[in-house]
């Protein structure tokens, strides 16, 4: 099931990934380590593949939505 965010919306990372891509225009790899589970960001765009810009404190990301929950959902 794919979840849909709408932009604006904080999510909060659930799992993390073997990876981050940055969502610069010329992307670039970075350790998983940099963001933690539970850290919470802002959606900024919908990207090809199912990929979601998302904004931490530590950078903004390029992540799969099977890594993030809405925290909307956590409060209903």
């Amino acid at each position: 099931m794919m979840k849909e965010f709408t932009i604006g919306e904080k999510v909060r990372v659930i799992v993390l990934p073997a990876y981050l891509k940055t969502a610069d225009p010329r992307p670039m790899l970075r350790p998983s380590n940099t963001i933690q589970v539970g850290e919470e960001g802002v959606v900024l765009n919908r990207n090809p593949g199912n990929y979601w810009s998302i904004r931490f404190a530590r950078g903004t990301f390029l992540i799969e939505s099977q890594y993030v929950e809405s925290l909307s959902s956590v409060a209903e």
